[in-house]
């Protein structure tokens, strides 16, 4: 960010201190910074040659948005927040997103006959000059924090261009007959399809659902583990965006009464993005899932996960050890195969020989063998690692234990020298042992070959910028098991919604955490088909957190809301 800051007298006399800019002095007076950051902003101003705003911005001392705001009043402006504002829908066609990022422009509303328009700069004489003639009306320019305004363009003209694609889709497909249309690089199912990806990009979806219902079809995404409401499209449009994703993924667009899956790759604001694709019929027509998996980002590494310290000393200690089992439970969409590769990552050396088998491999790992699960040509998970076993392996990574064949593989290989780490599908780490004694393993080979366990739940992050105290209902805590002495120093907080995080209150996600090593007692307990409370109470005694715990400590401190830890953590 640029600002521009001319440095008046100083309002003090001292000649010996160097001069305070007036900006800085009112900075002080509203409380928004001390004298002593600003000393300090001087003093790196004068070594770095930036900004005063840039300076106490770099040093975290003041927000960009409070400097704007204060800079907006300076100058006569008024200040417009755009996380907290929704432009008007006809208002931001008035100019194409190319003029409005040319410009650093962004039209809100009509007022008075006259078209406020957010502004990096509103002083531009220049600028409004060249909107005046091109909007053919008298312009009110505000001022908007230029980050904020970046994100407010690309954010409404990726909802324009859906809008835009589908209006232009309708007209052209009011038949059967689009065979050629699926083709034509310019046309408008394929920049419906492109806008749609691009929308879940730029709202960091990770799954987009088009769905047919009696008269619409409804198209939901997935952000931050939840889906919500993105567009409706016309029923007429169903045949020809599903032909087009099909033909993305080379499915055989006639297959319209079976379960279908595959898969492709695009780029999308210049980052590689891997698609992958299921259909399957339904009453209405054909549904699709595309699930988005960004590979530039790739997989995260450790040091990402958010463990506790003592959390990833287990689980290092686990992973690190030559031999043994580490399984990761928890339901789908819960993170498992991020924290596997986060480990595979760890190990992933040259004296080490690391397969893999997945279904699908989400992620491609250098030095890894993958092997992706292909059921329709007897490629099992089973009969993957009876191969692999004889290829002399080091480490093994599962993708899932689904069966009894498999579980029985695994663990075997764990007991002889090899390391296996794998997912489950349970609800709490201590039901582990017991699933797979279910499976048919038998209790004396569970308890020899696990060596950690591990649950795992994805909650929602608090969105920064509109997150505010919450005082719920003490009824509530105390159900949860909050002590009445916790409450009096706790800093519950709540979502509440702006326009950065999409109305929701929260943005991203982050992983808790339980791990439950098995030493003697434990195995012990495992081999006298002890139930998983009686596994979990043994591993609190021991010093293990459960989900439980570990998610109303982050409740008590402000950082999950009691309403994201009843919707995740099963009581």
């Amino acid at each position: 960010m640029t600002h521009t800051e001319q440095t008046s007298p100083s309002t003090r006399t001292d000649p010996t201190k160097p001069s305070i800019p007036l900006i800085g002095q009112t900075m002080i007076d509203r409380g928004l910074i001390t004298e002593r950051d600003l000393r300090a902003a001087l003093t790196q101003q004068r070594r770095t040659g930036k900004r005063l705003g840039e300076t106490l911005i770099e040093m975290g001392v003041v927000s960009p948005t409070d400097l704007t705001a204060l800079l907006a009043e300076r100058m006569g402006f008024e200040f417009i927040d755009l996380d907290a504002t929704t432009p008007d829908a006809d208002a931001v066609t008035v100019i194409s997103e190319e003029v409005a990022r040319r410009y650093r422009a962004l039209p809100l509303t009509r007022r008075d006959g006259h078209m406020v328009i957010a502004m990096a700069a509103p002083n531009d004489v220049f600028a409004l000059d060249d909107l005046r003639v091109l909007l053919h009306m008298p312009l009110e320019p505000v001022m908007a924090e230029p980050h904020q305004l970046l994100e407010a363009i690309r954010r409404t003209y990726n909802r324009t261009q859906v809008i835009d694609s589908v209006d232009d889709a309708t007209d052209d497909f009011e038949d059967e007959d689009f065979s050629q249309a699926l083709t034509d690089e310019d046309g408008p199912v394929i920049r419906l399809v492109n806008a749609l990806l691009q929308q879940a990009v730029t709202e960091r979806a990770s799954d987009i659902h088009i769905e047919p219902v009696r008269d619409h079809v409804r198209v939901r995404m997935r952000t931050d583990g939840v889906l919500h409401q993105a567009s409706e499209l016309p029923l007429q449009l169903l045949r020809p965006l599903i032909s087009r994703i099909k033909v993305l993924a080379g499915i055989d667009i006639t297959r319209r009464r079976l379960p279908n899956d595959g898969r492709f790759s695009m780029t999308i604001d210049n980052a590689a993005l891997d698609v992958r694709v299921a259909t399957v019929p339904t009453s209405f027509g054909e549904a699709v899932v595309l699930r988005l998996l960004d590979q530039v980002r790739g997989p995260i590494d450790l040091d990402s996960l958010g463990m506790v310290e003592a959390d990833r000393v287990r689980f290092e200690a686990a992973f690190g050890a030559p031999q043994g089992c580490v399984v990761v439970s928890g339901p789908t969409g819960s993170g498992k195969t991020s924290t596997l590769y986060a480990a595979l990552l760890e190990l992933n050396t040259v004296e080490r020989s690391i397969v893999s088998v997945e279904d699908p491999v989400e992620y491609q790992l250098p030095g890894v063998k993958q092997i992706q699960v292909n059921t329709a040509v007897g490629l099992t998970f089973a009969s993957a690692l009876r191969s692999i076993l004889r290829a002399d392996p080091d480490v093994l990574m599962i993708g899932e234990v689904r069966d009894l064949e498999t579980a029985k593989i695994a663990a075997e290989a764990a007991v002889t020298g090899h390391l296996v780490m794998s997912t489950i599908h349970t609800t709490r780490a201590a039901s582990v042992p017991l699933r797979l004694i279910d499976m048919g393993v038998e209790p004396y080979v569970v308890a020899s070959a696990l060596t950690c366990l591990v649950g795992q739940r994805l909650v929602r992050t608090l969105c920064p910028e509109c997150s505010e105290p919450d005082t719920p209902d003490p009824a509530v805590l105390t159900r949860l098991g909050c002590e009445p002495d916790a409450l009096a120093t706790a800093t519950i907080r709540r979502a509440v919604g702006c326009a950065r995080c999409n109305k929701t209150g929260y943005r991203g996600r982050r992983a808790l955490y339980e791990l439950i090593p098995v030493d003697e007692q434990i195995a012990r307990l495992i081999l006298s088909r002890a139930s998983a409370h009686e596994i979990e109470q043994r591993a609190i005694v021991n010093g293990v957190d459960t989900l439980h715990t570990v998610a109303l400590r982050q409740v008590l401190a402000g950082e999950l809301t009691v309403e994201e830890m009843l919707r995740v953590i099963v009581q």
